[in-house]
């Protein structure tokens, strides 16, 4: 198969040469290959400005990221061959990790299928197309899912923000079987049911894995606050952990019945309170009420989800941490996440150092955490090393 070619500008092939897989607008010879000649998601082979072919991937002309590679051989082409051997590879990482299938078995471009994200709870598949190039060969992706896997449920939630930035429609379709109204998991030994079809992302964070199981160690005999908790994941281990009391917050009053309902699968409901409402006003509340947790963990949604909201977000950030601060009995023990990618650990470490010097009171890290391993880093594309978790103690002075 010939594929049209995109040819680069002089000097532009160099992140591709190095490992990247992006290809930006800029960065295209248009005289020689105009953008506007391209459909969305249509296949092409890349070409550097002296004429050496740099492999093959697809485009989209209306994207800032305007190509994705996705073979440097010009042979393997985006097809339901070169998929099922990818989710094999894919396969053979996690299943060799995780001791039950519940885990995200393909993130992107770590795992050389840019634009697909699949989540795994045993027999049911949640799959985000987050390209107008995976789109294009979406019943490719499911078929090789499905002779992969043999799922029970496929369930496509390509409704993320992504889609729009590719100029694509959001939708959430059904593709194979019945979607239950709530899928099991299991994380770190401890139980849980999720809803895919209408919760967050695909359902559930696997990405904190890693630092939920770290969070053990701090709560035996405590009580725990868990700010942001949507269905209690990392609550609901506390309790299991063997907390003495645990508060979840959230907006949602549906993903506080979880929490409750997640707390009864796991035998610790009686453990369990919920406060409904925002999180920047609940904690104010508790603070009033003088409430004091041994452990607070904050695990907020991403404050800064583009470069033009560093400011705003970082500020949202250096709040958030010092008014968990302020519920912390003494020397007590906060744990701070952030799955902002434009906000570095650097940055996030000193966001909540000056919290605590605001409040006249010593910082210690203890621990730093990471996305687990089912969400692998590329390398060369630090977008996908976003999640950054700090395990610290607050001293009074």
């Amino acid at each position: 198969m010939t594929l049209a070619p995109l040819k680069l500008k002089k000097n532009e092939e160099r992140r591709i040469v190095g490992g990247h897989l992006w290809v930006y607008s800029n960065e295209v010879d248009i005289a020689q290959t105009p953008l506007t000649d391209f459909t969305p998601g249509q296949a092409v082979e890349m070409i550097s400005h002296n004429g050496k072919s740099l492999g093959n991937g697809y485009v989209n002309p209306h994207s800032l990221i305007c190509a994705r590679m996705v073979s440097r051989d010009k042979k393997y082409l985006l097809d339901q061959s070169l998929i099922t051997h990818r989710l094999k590879i894919a396969l053979s990482l996690r299943d060799g990790l995780f001791e039950h299938p519940c885990y995200r078995l393909v993130h992107g471009e770590s795992d050389l299928l840019p634009g697909l994200v699949v989540d795994r709870y045993f027999g049911v598949l949640v799959v985000q197309l987050g390209t107008a190039g995976m789109e294009v060969i979406k019943d490719q992706v499911i078929a090789a899912l499905e002779k992969v896997l043999k799922p029970q449920v496929i369930l496509l939630r390509n409704d993320g923000g992504i889609r729009k930035m590719e100029g694509l429609d959001a939708y959430v379709e059904c593709v194979v079987g019945t979607v239950p109204e709530q899928v099991e998991l299991i994380e770190n030994g401890v139980k849980f049911h999720a809803p895919i079809e209408g919760g967050q992302k695909t359902g559930w964070f696997y990405d904190h894995r890693m630092n939920r199981a770290r969070m053990k160690h701090y709560v035996q005999g405590k009580r725990v606050l868990d700010i942001f908790s949507y269905i209690g994941g990392w609550g609901v281990q506390a309790a299991a952990a063997g907390a003495d009391e645990v508060m979840c917050i959230d907006v949602s009053g549906k993903a506080l019945d979880l929490v409750q309902h997640n707390g009864e699968l796991n035998g610790v409901a009686d453990k369990m309170a919920t406060l409904e409402g925002d999180a920047f006003e609940a904690m104010k509340a508790l603070r009033e009420e003088r409430e004091r947790f041994d452990v607070v963990i904050l695990d907020p949604p991403a404050f800064i989800k583009r470069r033009k909201d560093l400011k705003e977000g970082s500020n949202a950030y250096r709040r958030a941490n010092q008014m968990a601060m302020q519920l912390l009995s003494k020397d007590g023990i906060l744990i701070s996440g952030s799955c902002s990618h434009h906000l570095s650990r650097d940055t996030l470490q000193s966001l909540m150092q000056k919290s605590a010097s605001h409040l006249d009171r010593n910082l210690q890290i203890l621990e730093q955490g990471h996305q687990g391993p089912d969400h692998p880093v590329h390398p060369v594309i630090p977008e996908t090393d976003y999640l950054k978790a700090i395990f610290s103690r607050v001293l009074h002075r």
